[in-house]
Parts: structure tokens; C-alpha cells; sequence
């Protein structure tokens, strides 16, 4: 049976042992599951259970330069190649999506083309692709680089990757491989194409070595806020992983994307905003806030701080103590989007240090929704229903349980509303999301 209306779109953001900054602390997570796969499998099918469109990895490509004992202290500093792990979880699920951040800063687009490709082929149709461009000196440092590009040539060269990429994903027409045992031709020679791209900052030849992805092309998603972020969004992307604060700013920054993505020619729902949610559940509003305050009070305060230190660069926080007001600083050419809802949410309410680092320690930037199963589904059906999100990426605060108390409580809530799935109806990650397999480039050359 079709979907009779409009229905919420679901990401499960899996990171180690948890979103919130402490989670590893909390007496109820065992913190060497940081080193399990059997963990990851077990997240994964807790979120297929639950009948999530997707499950998302984030990246990154090294640590900040700190102390070692600080680092220390920070949260699990133990992360998997989140290709590598997809690759495994597709074997122990069936529907769910699969979506992993790669920069396209440092990796090749023939390289990345090849990954994901074969991915969607393993998956049999269920991939995406977040495209990032990296945002730290301290990445840069670990290829050849002292420091990272600018922020608007990181977002020139990601527009021409995208479009490499997408050709070599047409490498082959769909209907190209015959595996003619008579006549001895493995694929038709007219259906293969050669991309031989040269732009401003690449020349990649091609083709791939292997028939067009299951989906045509992976889902291309984007996460950038900034206004080159935003400008690439509107043009590429299907799907847009956002932090928002307020109904205001997430309505405002939707409207923006779909606008843009028209300008572009675009119908604007074949782009899906999702803020990301950090949701605490409990069977009453105290019992859920009693459960936050319990995570917000294992933070150690050189963590916070160095939280800080990480999004927003080179303040010399010695110079403050941890009660003083947020002191103003230059937004650089880093995590631009992010720096600037810190700031904005700093001057907003007026927050000390202390204060605004226990703000993001628990989502780092995203909404925290503190309550029981139906007003947690409330205040997502009211973002929903008023033009602020297509759906939303779920952070759970601890894993497994955060996880499992999402897909026991509140989904179920959804589902009760009509605004979720009950089952699954499609088995690619294009068909869960309502987005259409795009056609090769070649296809009306033919």
C-alpha cells in the first residue's frame, strides 16, 4: 500500500558509544564497545527494527592538536573506516540504508566513484554519500598540507568532484552487460562510455570498472550551512543534514534550501531537510530531564573546553575562566556554519563558557528534546508539519539504550499518528526517501 500522506523521514546517526560527550562515562554503557563490530551490527539492526530509512556515519581524518593527556580525557577516541563497516553491516541487514561521510578534499573522485559504487552493488541499492570538504588544519596536516584550503576553493573543487563522480558512475548503461556466452561479448561496446573530464581541478579519465550503481547514483547528501554549503546543497545534494536551535531558524533555513534548490530548476521535494534530534525519553518529563542531567554532570570541564577549542579554533581560553561571558570570536575558515550558531546561541542567551559548553557537549550544536514518548513526537510533528524538516537525523545520547528507547517509545508514537512508516515498502535507500533513480547522462544521446 502507497504512503496516503506525507510521512517523517528517519536517520539513525550511529557514533561510538553515544552522541552526548560523556556517554562513555555513564555507569549503563560499557565503553570498550567502542572496539566491537558486534556493537555496530547490533545498532544497525536495532535501527532496522525500527524501520529508520537510514543509518549515517560521520568522519573525520584526524585529532586536534592537543596534549595527549587532554585527548585523553576527551570522548572515545577510537573510530572504524565507516566504508569498511558499512560494507559488513549490509550483510547482517535487509532494507535499512546505509550513508557514510567522505571528504572530497582528500581522496580522489575516481577513488570514491569506485567505493560507493561497489557499496550499492554489496547493498543491492541502499547507499548514500555525505559529502563533506573537511574543515580542520589538523586533517589537512595528515596530506601533504600545513594548512587546509580556503573555504570557497574546498567548495569550488567538491562541485567539479561531484559531477566527476556522477559521470563515472555512468560509466555503463544500465542495460550494458550481456554475458553473451554465444556471441562472446561480456558487455555492449556501445553502452560503455569513457568520461575523459578536464576541468579546473581535475582530469580523470574513466571509466569504471564495474556496471552503473543499483541506484543509478548513491544518494548524495550534504551537510553544509554556510553559504557556499548551502549553494552546493541546493545544487547537488537529495538530502541535507542540518543544525538548528529554534522552529525559527529551521523554517527559515528550509525554505532557503528549497528555494534554491527550485532556482536551480529543481523540484524542491526531490531535496529532504533533516535536522539533527538528540532525543532523552522517559515515561514522564522529570524522569527524562533527570536522565540528561545525570550525562551533563559526567562532563569534565578540560573536555568542554576543549570541545570548544575544536569547533572554534585558536581563542587562548586560558585568558577566561569557565563563569565568564563567551567572549566574541572571528568566524574562520573552518566549521563555518557551526561556529556561527555557537555564536549566535552564546549572544542569544547570553551564556558563559561553562554554559555553552554543556549546551553542545550533548549534540554539538543540535536540538536536545527532553521528554516523554508523546511530547517528544510533538515537538517533532510540529517541525514537521510547519515547514521546518522533511525529517530528522536521530542522536542518540547513549547506545544501545538511547537507541532502543527512540524505536520503543517514541516511534511507535509516530506510527500511532500515521507520520511513520509501519513497514518498509521499498528495498533502496532512493525508494525509502521518495526520490526518483536518476537517468545516465547518455541516456538521451542514445
Amino acid at each position: 500500500m502507497s504512503e496516503s500522506k506525507r510521512q517523517i523521514k528517519l536517520g539513525a546517526f550511529l557514533q561510538s558509544v553515544g552522541h552526548h560527550l560523556a556517554a562513555w562515562r555513564h555507569p549503563e554503557v560499557n565503553p570498550e564497545d567502542v572496539t566491537s563490530l558486534e556493537h555496530l551490527k547490533n545498532l544497525a539492526k536495532i535501527a532496522e527494527q525500527g524501520k529508520f530509512d537510514a543509518i549515517f556515519f560521520a568522519d573525520g581524518l584526524g585529532w586536534p592538536q592537543a596534549a595527549p593527556h587532554l585527548l585523553a580525557k576527551g570522548a572515545p577516541a577510537y573510530y572504524w573506516e565507516p566504508l569498511t563497516v558499512l560494507s559488513v553491516l549490509s550483510q547482517v541487514t535487509e532494507k535499512i540504508g546505509l550513508i557514510s561521510t567522505i571528504s572530497t578534499s582528500y581522496l580522489a573522485p575516481f577513488h570514491l566513484a569506485r567505493l560507493f559504487a561497489s557499496l550499492d552493488h554489496i547493498s543491492h541499492g541502499r547507499t548514500g554519500w555525505n559529502l563533506v570538504t573537511s574543515g580542520t588544519d589538523f586533517e589537512a596536516k595528515n596530506f601533504n598540507l600545513t594548512e587546509q584550503n580556503k573555504h570557497t576553493e574546498r567548495y569550488l573543487r567538491a562541485r567539479e568532484y561531484v559531477d566527476v563522480v556522477k559521470g563515472l558512475w555512468d560509466s555503463f548503461d544500465d542495460d550494458a552487460y550481456l554475458f553473451d556466452q554465444t556471441s562472446g561479448n561480456f558487455f555492449d561496446a556501445s553502452k560503455l562510455h569513457y568520461l575523459n573530464h578536464q576541468g579546473e581541478f581535475y582530469s580523470v579519465a574513466g571509466p569504471l570498472q564495474s556496471a552503473r550503481p543499483v541506484q543509478g547514483y548513491p544518494v548524495i547528501v550534504q551537510a553544509g550551512s554556510s553559504e557556499d554549503g548551502r549553494h552546493l546543497a541546493a545544487e547537488t545534494a537529495e538530502v541535507v543534514f542540518t543544525a538548528q536551535q529554534t522552529l525559527e531558524g529551521a523554517q527559515a533555513f528550509y525554505q532557503d534550501i528549497k528555494a534554491r534548490a527550485a532556482a536551480f530548476g529543481r523540484d524542491p521535494d526531490s531535496i529532504k531537510v533533516m535536522p539533527g534530534i538528540m532525543p532523552i525519553v522517559a515515561e514522564t518529563y522529570e524522569q527524562a530531564l533527570e536522565k540528561f542531567e545525570q550525562l551533563q554532570s559526567l562532563i569534565d570541564p578540560v573536555v568542554g573546553v576543549g570541545l570548544l577549542s575544536a569547533f572554534l579554533g585558536n581563542i587562548d581560553w586560558e585568558k577566561y575562566s569557565l563563569d565568564d561571558p563567551v567572549p566574541d570570536f572571528p568566524v574562520t575558515e573552518g566549521w563555518q556554519s557551526r561556529q556561527q550558531l555557537l555564536l549566535d546561541l552564546a549572544h542569544a542567551e547570553n551564556l558563559t563558557i561553562r554554559q555553552l559548553y554543556k549546551k553542545v557537549a550533548g549534540a554539538r550544536g543540535h536540538k536536545i528534546l527532553i521528554g516523554t514518548p508523546v511530547q517528544v513526537a510533538d515537538e517533532l510533528e510540529h517541525w514537521f508539519n510547519n515547514g521546518a524538516a522533511d525529517g530528522f537525523n536521530i542522536l542518540a545520547p547513549t547506545f544501545p539504550i538511547g537507541l532502543t528507547d527512540f524505536v520503543e517509545q517514541v516511534i511507535p508514537e509516530l506510527q500511532r499518528r500515521g507520520l511513520f512508516r509501519q513497514e518498509y515498502e521499498g528495498t533502496t535507500l532512493r525508494e525509502h526517501l521518495g526520490l526518483t533513480r536518476p537517468r545516465s547522462q547518455y541516456h538521451d544521446a542514445a
